[in-house]
């Protein structure tokens, strides 16, 4: 209990000593791998999650385990060959692809019988059980999707998604967000429900869409749910975020700035040991 409660107040001398360097796995999709690859966002955004609470808390040292593009259950089936290592603190950030992916959420029964990577809840016990495996006393903190408008890949326009405000495969990301606070439940795991965050609500991601209207054929800026349904086609038109489209994402999925401001605040104050 000593311990645990040293973990938690990491910032806070502890039994009378210095506070000490931690360490901090964050494995993740895209949204963790882009904090190392600003680049690949044609610098939209400056500064991911790990890196603002690194900044903040010098003594914390992160481990970047983000995987671009991939799903809890890609995870699992290859949570043998990514290297993962012991580390103080374990952080878990993934969803949205297995939601956008179609991959079969299954019930907690799955998660409780360790019935494999065949489903979301199945493919986070394989995770879970890795990082206990690999550190017993370590804290773990689940971190939820966010919730998403449509996607367009700014390296790649025909890469797109509609966002989570219509069923994928006749599921909602929803439900995967329910998952996850269902196992933090039973594990008694913190969890940062970023999805049902007012402050991440589907209006405030984007400031609009650019998209050409059907009637004129002229360029307007539409404004959530407006612009649901208003066609995109990736091979005549202009990105339909340019950079005063962001707000707390810059592609309608990906944070900008300010939302990994809010992901960080977030995550801090779990770690903390506060609600």
């Amino acid at each position: 209990m000593k311990k645990l409660l040293c973990l938690v107040s990491i910032l806070f001398v502890c039994g009378g000593s210095a506070p000490r360097n931690l360490s901090w796995l964050a494995l993740g999709d895209s949204i963790t791998y882009l904090n190392d690859h600003t680049d690949e966002t044609q610098h939209r955004i400056s500064k991911g999650y790990l890196t603002l609470i690194t900044e903040r808390h010098p003594r914390i040292h992160y481990i970047n385990q983000g995987h671009n593009g991939w799903s809890a259950v890609q995870i699992a089936q290859k949570i043998e060959s990514l290297g993962l290592v012991k580390a103080d603190v374990y952080t878990v950030f993934l969803g949205t692809n297995d939601w956008w992916q179609g991959k079969a959420l299954g019930t907690l029964t799955d998660y409780e019988q360790h019935t494999g990577a065949e489903t979301i809840y199945g493919s986070f016990r394989i995770i879970l059980d890795k990082f206990k495996q690999l550190n017993a006393s370590a804290r773990v903190i689940l971190i939820t999707p966010m919730q998403r408008v449509d996607f367009v890949y700014i390296n790649n326009f025909k890469n797109q998604a509609y966002g989570s405000y219509q069923e994928k495969n006749g599921q909602r990301l929803e439900q995967v967000v329910e998952a996850i606070n269902q196992i933090g439940k039973l594990e008694k795991y913190p969890v940062v429900d970023l999805y049902h965050d007012s402050d991440l609500a589907l209006e405030k991601l984007v400031r609009f869409k650019r998209l050409k209207d059907p009637q004129t054929g002229q360029y307007r800026d539409y404004p959530y749910p407006d612009f649901i349904g208003v066609p995109f086609n990736p091979d005549t038109d202009e990105y339909p975020y340019p950079k005063e489209a962001a707000a707390l994402t810059y592609d309608g999925l990906h944070p900008s700035d300010a939302g990994y401001e809010i992901i960080a605040d977030r995550l801090l104050s779990k770690w903390r040991g506060r609600k």
